[in-house]
């Protein structure tokens, strides 16, 4: 994970220098509210480095890598899995149930905690074999029933994940090994999604936009391990009992139990790791309404963190730069606001004739150039190409003013209420943006417009002439042009995100290349699997093979997909060359083996490359133009997985019985 440090000295100077520069001859102190301004945009400027180059100089640190792999101690260790629930979907929680049952482990009980009381799932527990607890009361939401949950079990081990996880087969067995070091606290893994999140989704931008979250577990917490500064990320972990009972449990006095937690562990003492391998994968939001109030209640959970016993800042047992590094991931929300200022800080000029910032022609090329090009062309490799420069921004201003009233809320004393992020669609057609998204943005890029219309020859002068500042050069002009044209067009990206794209159900559909073969009554058609998921499949058909004359050849039914079994298959849609189709009535072994295969198998989810920006911008310039239609056939959001190691020797849920009994028999 250390970067070359001929980069990070290289960044370092190059900053050094700008710092220098924007400091002591860029700013605008001609009069008080002119100073006002440029002072303010320097301070969000200096927000934004700060957190940049911390985690630029934590790269530089000792690499401290997670022990190779161990099996797992004999006797193995009783783990018990918690699955917390809030109303999701009881077909998704049944996915998480019969993942986690399904995990290469000998001792395991599932619990799932059942926060909204349905009969259903408690005969859904009954039926896979898992225990089912549901409060009365509900304090303290996620931590408070996770703390239930705790009160009922006794296991070595405790392993977490959120009701629509499902995690890999080899989950605890590639995790459980690690805690043969007693000191040892928590292990995280990474948090992957199994759908497209709806900025991805909404611009169709899956092939070329990674999600967020990439750059935090390919590039953050790699660099929080060599500090033993993990963050525990809510799901997808497995927690020592007794160091969880040490710290009291989960923290209650905050919404970001897991974040308050890990750090409680880490002060108590223990050593924790992240695994960086994706063993389980999630649901991302359905909407961009949904995405920023998960987004929101992460901010707002973050920062009353500083409010409990576990604030990096003062809590005792933290060395000072776990404190730093734990600091700077609650306080990296205040980069939000900073983000705010600096969207609002070239419409100074255009509508009030005032410069925030004064560049001459000399510092423009020799200063500021270089410091921003090297970020650009340099941001994507210290990333471990998790993410680009300038895309990813996209999720920053979508959310930009949800997320800043919640964190100025929660700096002032009002912290926003705790709010389940939904996990089922509420309607099927085209629906509206969220007016609480859109508005905001709408209003933004009008100023934006107007300062434009401002900047245009001739009328800038009139501007400058009323007193309010001098006039600008050239080249202070010509960045704060290219400023506010940057922003206009991330605010139009931005905007077009808000339209949710329809589609039919909330069923992920995963893009995976594999040979087929179609049979019907009168033989078998040769083709390839191009998209699947666990309602059906798009084909394409070997060359010169015509769908269209299936349609009189009876009942159909797919081979090579699964060893040893056939799915039956309903043609839905037909072209020249492809087939587009819905399963027919499944057994529960076909049913089972397929859900192996989408959701369970080993070395499912690959580790993607974020492409190089330069070709993908034109692209997204072009989205923002284009009407993106609904989903349908042959026009899926796909998400990508790798194909199959060797075939596949799936196991089924006839292999469960054993590992899926009562606690007296696992222990």
């Amino acid at each position: 994970m250390t970067r070359l440090p001929w980069a990070v000295l290289l960044l370092t100077l190059l900053g050094a220098r700008y710092l220098h520069w924007r400091i002591s001859a860029s700013l605008n102190l001609a009069t008080p509210l002119s100073t006002t301004l440029s002072l303010l945009t320097l301070a969000a400027e200096l927000v934004l480095l700060a957190g940049f180059f911390l985690q630029l100089w934590f790269t530089l640190l000792p690499e401290r890598p997670v022990p190779a792999a161990s099996p797992t101690p004999v006797p193995a260790p009783s783990v018990d899995v918690l699955v917390p629930s809030c109303g999701e979907p009881a077909a998704l929680v049944e996915r998480c149930l019969r993942g986690c049952l399904a995990m290469d482990y000998p001792h395991l009980t599932v619990w799932l905690l059942d926060d909204s009381e349905r009969p259903e799932l408690a005969e859904l527990c009954e039926r896979l074999g898992c225990r089912y607890l549901a409060r009365k009361d509900h304090p303290h939401a996620k931590a408070g029933n996770l703390n239930h949950g705790l009160r009922h079990c006794q296991g070595d081990l405790v392993a977490v994940f959120d009701a629509d996880v499902v995690p890999l087969r080899p989950f605890l067995s590639r995790t459980v090994g690690l805690f043969r070091d007693p000191s040892v606290g928590f292990v995280q893994t990474p948090q992957s999604y199994m759908n497209a999140d709806p900025v991805m989704r909404n611009l169709r931008l899956e092939r070329w936009l990674l999600p967020d979250e990439e750059s935090f577990y390919r590039w953050i917490q790699p660099t929080r391990q060599n500090l033993n500064a993990v963050v525990c990320a809510g799901t997808s972990f497995v927690m020592r009992r007794k160091a969880l009972d040490r710290v009291g449990g989960f923290e209650t006095a905050t919404p970001s139990e897991d974040l308050a937690t890990g750090i409680r562990i880490t002060a108590a003492g223990y050593r924790n790791h992240y695994l960086s391998e994706k063993l389980s994968a999630g649901m991302a939001p359905f909407t961009a309404a949904a995405m920023a109030r998960q987004r929101c209640r992460w901010g707002s959970g973050s920062l009353q963190t500083l409010r409990t016993g576990a604030d990096p800042l003062r809590i005792p047992g933290l060395s000072p730069l776990q404190r730093l590094a734990y600091s700077e991931g609650i306080l990296h929300w205040f980069s939000f606001p900073a983000t705010m200022v600096l969207l609002c800080a070239p419409l100074s000029l255009g509508l009030l004739g005032i410069a925030p910032i004064l560049i001459g022609g000399g510092a423009l090329i020799t200063v500021a150039l270089p410091f921003f090009l090297s970020q650009l062309l340099l941001n994507r490799w210290l990333s471990g190409h998790a993410r680009a420069a300038i895309l990813p921004e996209l999720y920053r201003w979508i959310f930009l003013l949800p997320i800043c009233a919640a964190v100025v809320s929660t700096a002032l004393g009002k912290p926003r209420r705790f709010r389940v992020t939904p996990k089922a669609l509420t309607g099927q057609g085209p629906s509206g943006p969220d007016a609480g998204l859109l508005l905001p943005l709408l209003v933004l890029l009008a100023l934006q417009l107007l300062a434009l219309v401002n900047l245009a020859p001739g009328r800038l002068p009139v501007l400058a002439g009323q007193g309010a500042a001098p006039p600008v050069s050239a080249a202070t002009l010509g960045v704060l042009l290219g400023w506010s044209l940057l922003n206009g067009l991330l605010l139009l990206l931005a905007i077009r995100s808000c339209w949710d794209r329809p589609r039919r159900d909330g069923v992920p559909w995963f893009a995976l290349s594999l040979p087929i073969r179609l049979h019907h009554r009168g033989g078998t058609v040769p083709g390839r699997l191009q998209a699947i998921s666990a309602t059906g499949a798009e084909l394409s058909l070997e060359c010169g093979a015509d769908s269209r004359l299936l349609e009189a050849a009876g009942p159909l039914s797919l081979g090579g997909l699964l060893p040893d079994l056939t799915l039956p298959f309903v043609p839905m849609a037909q072209s020249a060359a492809a087939i587009g189709g819905d399963w027919g009535p499944l057994t529960a072994l076909q049913r089972d083996r397929l859900e192996a295969m989408l959701y369970r198998r080993e070395g499912l989810w690959p580790t993607l490359r974020a492409p190089f920006e330069l070709r993908t911008l034109p692209l997204v310039l072009l989205r923002t133009l284009q009407r993106i239609g609904p989903e349908g056939w042959f026009r899926r959001s796909l998400i990508p997985q790798l194909p199959p190691l060797g075939g596949l020797p799936l196991p089924t849920q006839a292999d469960l019985p054993a590992r899926a009994g009562t606690p007296d028999q696992l222990r």
